[in-house]
């Protein structure tokens, strides 16, 4: 019957192919990552020295503190600022404040006040937040003569000495742009969804920019905990907001014009963890959205640049970081079409799962260099991260396709809830419920589309069994955490407001 529709032998042929490619594309990202281990293992002894400048030759640095409705956070923030150690006369602190709610009114009085203690802080309140975060960015930039740029969000918290020690690195290297230090967490133990984050955040952070770094491999600039040289900034074409990650856009403009970054994995500057599903899909779209935009973007300009062969594709493999998963995605929706045409019977595939081992091993190596005394007690959460990246492929995927597609969007920021320890309060926030209720008819589909495919794969192709399994699993626990999460928010006993917290300054 199908023959008299489908060329069977056709259909089975072109699955195939894509399905071949997908591999390949997977086994080139796999590949990259075993060589960042490589090299990170052979960096791995390399003392790392902290040069020092004498108070004399120390440069004016502005710290620019983006802030879009962050009224839980956003006086923790602007008191860490204050409280770098750092020559007065050379620290001008801007707070880039694009808030539509109370935030502004809850942290005028403050800043006046730290004003009037002798800080040089300003605070520059747009009433139109054309650019988002790269337009607040920029905009910060007209009203400031500072050498060098320091930018944090609203939910991290520097450290005192943060400048002392990513400044003096620019000295001796005029062509040095750009210094990226670790980011820590705030509340990576208040569930297993953040606890998972912490593990992919530490892996990135503890290997893979260490490996990077050490070894002259282009990277990126993460946003956040991080010093420009602002005639780098200008060089590159300044901030723009033409794709949603302004940071992953600026870094390799600024590398494809000669400049260099070096990151510092013993500085740490402490951030909050998205606790809820949504929050966390939300973020993870935009970057995934953001970080294909600026595939598309300079994907040529990499390819045809003067970088080294191996720069350009490893620079590669860091663009297609997110496009990765719209591949795996793809070989989910073939596998129990595959199935059933019986194309797996001549399909070696089972090789190429030796490379999934890179992952596992990476994130392993991150705690071992982060946490050496419980570092083993940490990456149990590996199979819950793995299940979390599995069931959120439709999210990232979709963000993937609509990048490729062109289709426009608004720049949504994560919420941040100053949570101190409370799992629940972010309950209480009145930003919960802003990405509260994610559509998850699209992941319950998935998850009973595996199950369909599994149900085949135990007659047919006994070892894809396991892999459909696995998915089934991984989308029923988001929908089960986006379901809970959305449970939480409707409770009778729900308290709608809580006002801002007063936090101490770092270190008191």
């Amino acid at each position: 019957m199908l023959e008299r529709w489908f060329n069977l032998t056709l259909v089975t042929e072109l699955l195939r192919d894509v399905y071949i490619v997908c591999i390949a594309l997977i086994a080139f990202y796999a590949c990259g990552t075993l060589y960042l281990i490589l090299v990170y293992l052979r960096h791995l002894r390399t003392a790392s020295e902290t040069p020092q400048l004498p108070e004399a030759q120390l440069p004016k640095v502005t710290v620019q503190l983006p802030l879009y409705n962050e009224r839980y956070v956003a006086r923790r923030v602007i008191e860490a600022a204050a409280a770098l150690d750092y020559p007065r006369d050379r620290l001008h602190i801007q707070v880039l404040d694009d808030s539509t709610d109370d935030t502004t009114e809850l942290i005028q009085g403050r800043i006046n006040q730290l004003r009037n203690e002798g800080v040089c802080i300003e605070l520059l309140h747009r009433k139109n937040r054309t650019g988002y975060k790269a337009g607040a960015m920029a905009n910060g930039l007209k009203y400031t003569d500072g050498e060098f740029i320091a930018i944090f969000d609203a939910d991290f918290i520097p450290p005192p000495d943060f400048l002392q020690r990513t400044v003096p690195p620019f000295a001796n290297d005029p062509k040095l742009g750009m210094v990226q230090t670790r980011w820590g967490h705030l509340n990576d133990d208040d569930n297993v969804l953040t606890r998972s984050q912490a593990l992919a955040i530490d892996g990135h952070f503890g290997v893979e920019q260490f490996a990077r770094s050490a070894d002259g491999i282009v990277f990126s600039f993460n946003g956040t905990g991080g010093v420009w040289r602002r005639s780098c900034i200008e060089d590159a074409g300044g901030w723009q907001h033409d794709t949603l990650t302004e940071d992953f856009d600026l870094s390799y403009r600024a590398q494809l014009r000669g400049w260099h970054f070096h990151y510092i994995r013993d500085v740490v500057v402490r951030g909050e963890i998205p606790p809820q599903m949504s929050a966390y899909k939300h973020q993870q779209a935009r970057w995934a959205k953001g970080s294909t935009q600026v595939l598309i973007k300079l994907v040529w300009p990499l390819v045809t640049s003067k970088l080294s062969v191996r720069n350009r594709l490893m620079g590669f493999m860091q663009l297609m970081q997110y496009a990765i998963q719209l591949v795996m995605l793809t070989l989910l929706l073939l596998t129990p079409p595959m199935i059933l045409l019986h194309v797996f019977d001549n399909l070696p595939v089972m090789p190429f799962g030796i490379l999934a081992l890179s992952a596992p091993i990476l994130y392993a190596l991150g705690q071992h260099a982060l946490y050496k005394e419980n570092w083993w007690r940490r990456i149990i959460y590996f199979p819950s991260l793995l299940l979390f990246c599995s069931g959120l492929s439709l999210n990232n995927g979709r963000a993937v396709f609509s990048a490729f597609m062109r289709i426009p969007s608004e720049f949504k920021r994560t919420p941040k809830f100053h949570l101190n320890g409370q799992n629940h309060q972010w309950t209480r926030s009145q930003y919960a419920s802003l990405l509260a209720t994610p559509d998850i008819s699209g992941e319950i589909g998935l998850g009973c589309y595996s199950l369909l495919g599994a149900f085949f794969a135990i007659q047919m192709a006994p070892s894809m069994t396991m892999y459909l399994l696995f998915y089934a699993l991984a989308y029923f626990v988001v929908v089960g955490w986006s379901l809970w999460d959305r449970h939480l928010l409707t409770r009778p006993e729900r308290v709608t407001e809580r006002e801002p917290e007063t936090v101490r300054q770092p270190g008191r």
